[in-house]
C-alpha cells in the first residue's frame, strides 16, 4: 500500500500559519530560499519517491500548480528545483465538493467521502503521495487516520497564535522516523502513527 506523506511548515510553537505582516518560514513559495544545501538535497530525495500529490482546492486555486510550473521551466538546471519537475510530472488530485472538473495538466478532481477517496488512491499502483495544503485540509486528513507519515518542518520561529493542524484529530501516539537539524536553522521531524 502506498503512503500519504504530509509535509508542513509549522513554528516552534506549533502554528502554521499566522498574521502576514510577519514573514516566519525560511521558505515561502519565492525564488530566494534561506533552506541550506542539505536541506534543498534531501527534500529532493523525498520527493524523488512521490508519483502523486493530493490538494486541497484552495491550494490548487491559489497557485501551486502554476508556480511549480514556471519553477520547473525557469530552473531546469538547477539541482534544488529537480522537485518541480516532478511537481509537473506527477498525478495531481485536488479533493473537492466544490469543484467539478481540473483546469490544471495531469490533475484529476476527487470528490465525496474523504476518507473512501483517499484509501482508494493509496491502494491503487505507484510510489508514495505527498498531500499539500492549509491548516483545515491537513486537518481533516489527520482527524480521519489518513496520514502514514508526518513530516513536519519546524522553522525557527514562534508566532504565539494561528493555525495548528493537531486540533480535530485527538490523542494519537507517533514514533519518531527521525530528525535532522539543518544549518539554516530547520529542523525537520519524521513521524509515523502508532496503530
Amino acid at each position: 500500500m502506498r503512503k500519504l506523506i504530509l509535509q508542513m511548515q509549522m513554528s516552534v510553537d506549533g502554528f502554521v500559519g499566522a498574521n502576514e505582516d510577519h514573514p516566519w518560514q525560511l521558505w515561502e513559495w519565492g525564488d530566494d530560499s534561506a533552506w541550506d544545501d542539505a536541506l534543498k538535497q534531501d527534500f529532493n530525495a523525498v520527493f524523488a519517491g512521490i508519483d502523486t500529490i493530493l490538494l486541497s482546492r484552495k491550494m490548487a486555486q491559489e497557485g501551486y500548480l502554476t508556480h511549480w510550473g514556471n519553477a520547473a521551466k525557469k530552473f531546469p538546471r538547477d539541482p534544488f528545483y529537480a522537485f518541480a519537475q516532478r511537481v509537473v510530472d506527477a498525478r495531481k488530485v485536488v479533493l473537492s465538493d466544490k469543484l467539478e472538473q481540473s483546469v490544471w495538466e495531469r490533475t484529476t478532481v476527487a470528490s465525496g467521502n474523504l476518507p473512501r477517496e483517499v484509501n482508494a488512491l493509496k491502494a491503487g499502483e505507484g510510489g508514495d503521495m505527498a498531500v499539500f495544503g492549509g491548516a483545515g485540509f491537513a486537518s481533516a486528513l489527520i482527524a480521519a487516520g489518513l496520514v502514514d507519515e508526518f513530516q513536519l518542518f519546524i522553522n525557527p520561529a514562534v508566532l504565539g497564535a494561528g493555525r495548528r493542524i493537531f486540533d480535530q484529530g485527538g490523542f494519537q501516539n507517533l514514533r519518531l522516523l527521525g530528525s535532522k537539524a539543518y544549518a539554516c536553522g530547520m529542523v525537520v521531524n519524521r513521524y509515523a502513527p502508532i496503530s
